[in-house]
């Protein structure tokens, strides 16, 4: 006769508990390799639109040095 009852200990439930663990934290690694790869995508365009942003400043600086040598030598002409 078998005996169905089986206690808190049977290796049987364990292994199968031990199984739906390892199944969750798959689940939860592949999630997380997503959001990082999503998260390093998210940074690189941060990056290049930093630097596309520092070009452009750094030609409105000169732009504006420019202009105030134009302005002070017109200044010193008068």
């Amino acid at each position: 006769m078998v005996n169905k009852d089986r206690g808190p200990n049977d290796l049987e439930q364990l292994i199968e508990q031990r199984n739906e663990e390892i199944d969750m934290l798959k689940k939860q690694k592949e999630y997380m390799q997503m959001k990082c790869r999503q998260a390093g995508e998210a940074v690189l365009k941060q990056e290049a639109r930093y630097h596309s942003l520092e070009k452009e400043f750094d030609k409105v600086c000169e732009e504006r040095d420019n202009l105030m040598l134009m302005i002070k030598k017109d200044d010193d002409v008068r």
